[in-house]
């Protein structure tokens, strides 16, 4: 049972994340589950020693192939 609540914890509460985003609350979210993250964000940065690196919105840092290899693990 614990291990299952342990699952659902998260999907909840970037549910909740997702609703605020579309009542139009601003967040700024650090997350390590980064495909899920930047699944329901505006822009996705990448932060390297204190430095942004990458910047770009959600969807295209979730389809750029340099980004997925280098920072999502894919």
């Amino acid at each position: 049972m614990i291990r299952s609540l342990i699952y659902l914890i998260p999907d909840f509460i970037l549910g909740v994340i997702e609703r605020l985003k579309i009542e139009g609350t601003t967040i700024l979210l650090v997350e390590q589950n980064a495909q899920a993250a930047l699944s329901i964000a505006d822009r996705g940065y990448v932060l390297e020693t204190g430095r942004v690196t990458p910047s770009d919105t959600g969807p295209s840092f979730l389809m750029n192939k340099t980004v997925q290899q280098a920072y999502l693990g894919m």
